[in-house]
Formats: C-alpha cells, structure tokens, sequence
C-alpha cells in the first residue's frame, strides 16, 4: 500500500478475534496496532504506510522491547494494512472522494471523530451521549476502552452476552477480577468503574442497583521521583531550543504537561510576572508565577509567535481549537491573537472532531521523549518524565522555606495532604534528622 493511501479499518479488532495465529500472537498484534492507532490520535495523523514508519522508529528510539517483539509488532502492522485493503470500505453517495486501494476501489477517508459513531448499538449510545455531554476527546477514547474491555470479559465468560443486558453482579465481578488477577491500581480501578457506571446509568439509561462490595485495588502511596537541583540544571543544559523553553516554564511554573501545552497567549502576563492556568486539574483556574530568568525569552518567543499568527492569517488558515460552546459563541475567536497557543506545533495537524487541519499545541508525545532523550544525554540515573519537573518545582520550594499552603495554592491542590507527600523526598526531611552513621 502506497505512502498516501489511508486507511480506515474500525472492525479490525473483530478481524483480529478470528486470526488463525496463536493467542500471544493476537495479543502482541492487538497491543502494537492499539499503540499504533493511539499515536495516530495524539499525533493527529491518519493511518498511512508512513505514519506506521514514524510510528516504529519511535518505537525503536525508545528501546523499549527487544528485537523479537519488535519484529512481531511489524508483523501486527502489516497485517492491519493487508486486512483493511481486503475491508474494501466504499464510499457512500455523496461523500467526500478518497484514496483508492491496491484494488483500485475507493476507500472512505473520513474524519476520525465525525464518522467514528461505533460499531455495536451499546458503544453507539456510549458516544453519543459522551459528544452530547461535550466530554473530552481523551475521556471519549478511555470510557470506550473500558466499555470494550467489560464486552470481551462478558463475551468469554458467557458467550454471546450483551452488555446492555449486563448485570450488576457482573460488572463487581469484572472490577474484583481487575484487582485480583489483573492487579490494578486503585485509580485504575476507580477508572474503570467510573467508565461503567457512565455506560450503564447514563448512556443505557438503565437504573444501577448497589453493587460496591467488589474487591478494592491496592491504594499504593508512591514517593515522587525528584530531582537535585544540579541535575535538573544538567537536564535543562542537554535540551535546547523551544524544548528547553518549555522544560524550563514547566520546572519554574510547576506546571502539569497539559497545562504548558495548552497555554494561549492570553495566558501569559509577562508584565506582571503571572502566568494563568485555565481549566487545570478539576477544572479550576490559577494563577502561578513565571521566573524572572525566563521572562526575555518568553517575550522574544511571543513576537516569533506573532509573526506565525500573521503567516497563517495571511494564509486563511482555519482557528485554532477553542473550548466547548466558544467556538458557537464566536465563531472568529479562533482566528484572535489572544486564543493562540503559546506554544504551537510546527506542522498543521487533522482536529480528530471535525477534520480539519489547522494547528495544534506540541504533542505531549514529542515533548516526553525529547525529555527522555534529554535525559539520557544529562546521563541521570533516575527514571524522568516531564512531570518529575513538577515534583521537583514542588520540593525545591519547600527546601527552601515555602509555606505550604503557598505551594499547595501553586501545585492546584485540592488537599494539602497532597501536597505534604513532597516532605518525605525533601533533602533534609522531618526535623533535619541526620542518619547516625555520618556522626
């Protein structure tokens, strides 16, 4: 199948059910093309030949799994491209015109959300009521996992059981078997449970009868990994560029990834040395404090921002995204210098919901792996991610005097008790305790 041709192949996980390989087969191919759609989503590409080979090198720069796996997931992904040549999908009358297959017949290239309204009547309904609820793209996609998860248990347990018909003690035996087989977190759980409840209650419509004595995932209170002060600054002297920028506001903000990523212009008061998070965690605001250090670069990187603003207006390029109800509000607002992201992907990407290409915030995959590559060249023997800067904005802080209720106000804690796990990875914890074998 050629570079361009693109793909769209929704019943490939039923296909894949009746594979005549072996189960771990199946289960590696369905890990590597679920991996592979997942990156396609945040990455705001269609399913091409060439998204694949990003996809794989990704998958190869990370090391993550060894050349055996890695040859099974090629194999997972040809097999999902030959299987979708042989769907023939064809194109309703009236549609938009397509890519065509090897066989010459047209395929339906339809816009990821618009068109993907499910297979099964019970997922329909899950989707519609998420969309009409205007819930969150990434919500949308882990609702569905969950509900696809609960289908397939129900199906092997009792063949040809319908979720709608669904039980209550069916859906405690299905949480209880993730914390007892399956070994999930608590939160994990309390997801899934969360993702059913929605199912059942508000898109089948069907009341829910007490079903709480199922068995509870293992609450695991983990100490944060932080870093000293001298490797965050050996991480921050390994990146350059934007990234450096943005791993330098997310460590001087204590800023959650998809809060620097989905900063606007608006959002950022360098006159006042504030910056702005709208609809952070829970949906609350706040404000938090912008380094001094920072401030002429972030002024220097908003005049280049506004000179790609006036590209893309000169251009007639769609708005960016704007939040539920705006956009019907004002429908120019999209278009406005204030509502751009502050820090803007380079290429025009595909919005999942309604097809268009227009641009988009830096992808939170690209941002974690230059923080990992980052990493590896600042040669830390510890396991970072971007939010490790957040742990450590936090910890720093409180060595150094902070009261906090100041850094829980700043983190966007709801509880300080949240807040308090950073004393236990603090430098000089409890009362300045030292261990008795330095004295």
């Amino acid at each position: 199948m050629g570079q361009s041709i693109v793909v769209w192949f929704p019943q490939w996980a039923e296909v894949l059910a009746r594979h005549q390989g072996s189960v771990s087969q199946r289960r590696a191919y369905q890990r590597a093309i679920g991996e592979y759609l997942r990156f396609c989503r945040q990455s705001r590409q269609r399913a091409t030949a060439q998204s694949a080979r990003q996809f794989m090198q990704q998958v190869e720069a990370q090391r993550r799994m060894g050349v055996l796996e890695l040859a099974t997931w090629k194999k997972g992904l040809n097999w999902f491209f030959r299987e979708a040549a042989r769907a023939q999908v064809r194109v309703p009358e009236g549609e938009q015109k397509g890519a065509r297959s090897q066989s010459g017949l047209q395929m339906k290239v339809p816009p990821p959300a618009a068109t993907d309204l499910g297979g099964s009547e019970w997922e329909r309904r899950l989707i519609q009521e998420l969309r009409t609820r205007h819930y969150q793209w990434r919500t949308e996609q882990t609702y569905r996992m969950w509900a696809r998860r609960f289908a397939r248990w129900l199906e092997g347990r009792r063949p040809g059981r319908n979720v709608i018909l669904a039980e209550e003690g069916e859906i405690r035996d299905f949480l209880s078997e993730l914390a007892t087989r399956q070994r999930v977190s608590a939160s994990t759980q309390r997801q899934a449970l969360n993702a059913l409840v929605f199912l059942v209650r508000e898109a089948l419509g069907r009341p829910l009868a007490d079903f709480s004595q199922f068995i509870r995932g293992r609450v695991l209170k983990r100490v944060p990994v932080v870093l000293s002060r001298p490797e965050c600054q050996r991480l921050l002297d390994a990146l350059t560029g934007t990234t450096r920028l943005m791993a330098q506001l997310m460590y001087g903000s204590g800023l959650r990834l998809t809060e620097l990523l989905r900063l606007r212009v608006q959002d950022m008061d360098l006159e006042r040395r504030q910056l702005i998070v709208r609809a952070g965690k829970g949906g609350k605001d706040r404000v938090t404090v912008v380094p001094e250090i920072l401030v002429e670069r972030l002024l220097a990187h908003r005049e280049r921002l506004r000179q790609l603003h006036e590209e893309d207006r000169r251009a007639e390029e769609p708005g960016v995204w704007l939040p539920e109800g705006l956009e019907r509000k004002f429908p120019q607002a999209g278009k406005a210098w204030e509502w751009q992201w502050f820090f803007p992907s380079r290429q025009r990407m595909m919005d999942p919901r309604t097809g268009l290409r227009r641009r988009h915030h830096v992808l939170d995959a690209t941002f974690q792996h230059a923080i990992r590559q980052g990493a590896i060249r600042a040669q830390l023997d510890k396991r970072v991610t971007p939010h490790v800067l957040r742990h450590s904005f936090a910890t720093h802080l409180l060595e150094s005097g902070s009261d906090i209720r100041t850094v829980q106000e700043l983190l966007g804690h709801k509880d300080v008790a949240t807040t308090q796990i950073y004393t236990h990875v603090m430098q000089k914890p409890g009362l300045g305790v030292r261990s008795p074998l330095d004295g």
